[in-house]
């Protein structure tokens, strides 16, 4: 039709989805665009499952999807050209496919698959096109830096969960949950960055989605101290109420270290400061599950914290920390919570997620907590870490400046033995003993006796 023949295939994906035979003609009835800082995301509703392959052209740089047994809606227009999609085309291909190509920046990296109805949507057929060039990881102090006194802010990477075309939960009103997050998540950054010793990331600063264990991973590359991801509950019984905090549960620990083990990708990164991909298997484990421990640790301290904080603002949905296998909460080495905001199906909370001053409660909240935490667990290098080496400095000083005690004196009544002095006083035998240079335990009724402090 455009003449590809005459071009070189650079690289084919086949996804054939279903049980065999030929699929019924699917609809391709609309397609959707967002442009994220790292990916632009392309995504196509389609009436049923479809059978499709992705090529990939260069000179110009482009990409070809092909779908079998379809045809494009009425309805259905291009998308303008946002990120780096230049421009997108689509017609028939031979009798009964369709063909649908997408002009590119230079070097991009493609990556499809098809998601199942859910909620409101039927299927999509998602196209992510990641630039060739990767994001940085944030900058991390440096060992001289810290070595002169010079402390880094410890960083908390938060999360807007949902974004693009996850909507997420949809209260009554209409607000959707990837809005309410978003707005939580940069009210949490602002107080955050404001707070001495802190500085805050954010996994997406706008309506697009990022993959889930994309959203974890961006945490480790900024090497934050604590990961947050923000979300707004939901429940078929519009009564349900209240905020509530999770952590990963050890279902979801062991699942996650089973994969990290098997991925030579994953092996040969960094888990708490060490690579385990010249370890042996057996090694790897054991350095895998130190660190996971060492992780889900911290992770139910700061929850306790953040959930202990939430409750100043009115009941929670729960009186404790909840578990489950979220992907978001899998990382290996960095401490990771989430936090449900309040139900956006019960109609006075989701009443009170979209008033600012309400959202600005609960970013105080949620700082409040993560505060919390890092003055009990300072990490190293950390301002958190200096206070707490000068508090200690101080409590030593002051205790050193104390004039010493001195001894209580004790006159001995008739009755009393050695023993029963000692012990209604608190101290031992030998310490009275030593205290007063006796020899024996026998005393005579009348004598005085330094009773030394316990």
């Amino acid at each position: 039709m455009w003449g590809f023949a005459r071009h070189r295939w650079l690289g084919i994906g086949l996804a054939a989805l279903g049980a065999g035979g030929s699929l019924q003609a699917a609809e391709v009835q609309s397609s959707r665009v967002w442009a994220g800082p790292e990916s632009t995301r392309v995504v196509f509703d389609v009436s049923s499952r479809v059978d499709y392959k992705l090529l990939r052209l260069s000179k110009p740089e482009r990409l070809v999807l092909d779908l079998r047994d379809s045809r494009l809606g009425s309805d259905f227009t291009t998308p303008a050209s946002v990120g780096v999609l230049k421009g997108l085309r689509a017609g028939r291909q031979g009798k009964d496919d369709t063909r649908i190509v997408f002009d590119l920046a230079d070097g991009v990296q493609p990556k499809t698959f098809l998601l199942p109805p859910a909620d409101k949507f039927g299927y999509r057929l998602v196209v992510d096109l990641y630039p060739a060039s990767a994001a940085k990881p944030a900058p991390v102090k440096s060992v001289a830096d810290v070595a002169t006194g010079q402390p880094r802010k410890v960083i908390v990477a938060i999360d807007a969960g949902h974004g693009g075309d996850d909507p997420g939960a949809i209260g009554a009103s209409g607000t959707r949950e990837k809005t309410i997050t978003l707005a939580v998540a940069r009210q949490l950054k602002q107080v955050i960055d404001a707070a001495p010793g802190m500085s805050a990331e954010l996994t997406r600063d706008g309506d697009y989605f990022i993959p889930l264990e994309e959203r974890y991973l961006k945490a480790r590359k900024a090497k934050a101290d604590l990961f947050i991801s923000i979300h707004a509950d939901a429940f078929t019984n519009s009564d349900a109420r209240g905020s509530s905090v999770w952590v990963l549960s050890p279902r979801g620990a062991s699942s996650e270290a089973a994969r990290w083990l098997a991925d030579r990708e994953n092996r040969a990164d960094l888990v708490g400061g060490i690579s385990l991909d010249d370890k042996d298997d057996t090694l790897a484990k054991v350095l895998l599950d130190l660190s996971q421990g060492a992780t889900m640790g911290a992770s139910n301290a700061v929850a306790e914290q953040v959930l202990q904080a939430l409750r100043k603002l009115g009941p929670t949905h729960r009186h404790y920390v909840e578990r489950a296998n979220f992907v978001v909460l899998r990382s290996p080495d960095v401490p990771s919570v989430l936090v449900e905001t309040a139900f956006i199906t019960n109609p006075a909370e989701e009443a009170r997620l979209t008033d600012p001053r309400h959202r600005d409660k609960l970013a105080d909240a949620i700082l409040d907590g993560v505060r919390a935490y890092f003055q009990a667990s300072p990490p190293p290098g950390t301002l958190f870490a200096q206070q707490a080496a000068r508090g200690k400095g101080e409590v030593a000083a002051v205790a050193a400046a104390k004039p010493a005690k001195k001894p209580a004196r004790y006159v001995v009544r008739r009755g009393e033995t050695l023993s029963a002095i000692a012990q209604a006083h608190g101290v031992s035998l030998t310490q009275l003993r030593a205290a007063n240079a006796l020899a024996s335990d026998r005393v005579r009724v009348g004598a005085v006796l330094e009773i030394p402090s316990g």
